[in-house]
């Protein structure tokens, strides 16, 4: 992919955003629009393998409530550590698809979530943010992973 860099400040991660859009865009037009989701996810998956881009198919988010099951919610990818990308195949979407991916941010803890329906001739990529996110969790967790990632490599060299 070329590196083209984008100058918009009130858009939340543009580079990565026009990437993944980019992504399913070119699913789209070699696929066409008469698949089901699991076919478009595999061929993202494959095209972020290829792209070294880091993502996270259908992790489950964790239980909302004491005795809920687990595995009920999962979105289709967290690329990037960033953002929820959801995958729909249906003639439109609906104000339910909107909640889902709004409670992917909130469970995840995420800015940016995009919704992309497959269905249509003309895919129209839909981004929802979360008004809920917390800056202080996100930078908190993101030095737990740091700590894991010296620890394992402590463990590995010792």
């Amino acid at each position: 992919m070329n590196k083209i860099k984008l100058h918009r400040n009130d858009i939340l991660y543009p580079e990565l955003s026009y990437k993944i859009i980019g992504i399913c865009f070119e699913a789209q037009n070699k696929l066409e629009r008469y698949l089901g989701e699991k076919q478009y996810g595999d061929f993202i998956e494959n095209v972020c393998i290829k792209n070294s881009i880091f993502y996270e198919r259908e992790k489950p988010i964790p239980p909302s409530f004491e005795g809920e099951k687990e595995r009920r919610n999962f979105p289709d990818f967290i690329i990037e550590r960033c953002i929820v990308l959801e995958l729909k195949c249906k003639l439109f979407l609906t104000r339910q698809d909107y909640y889902q991916v709004q409670r992917y941010l909130n469970s995840y803890n995420k800015e940016l979530g995009i919704i992309v329906n497959f269905r249509q001739k003309f895919i129209t990529p839909r981004r929802v943010l979360n008004p809920n996110f917390d800056e202080s969790k996100k930078i908190e967790k993101l030095e737990q992973e740091i700590f894991k990632n010296n620890l394992k490599r402590y463990f590995k060299n010792s």
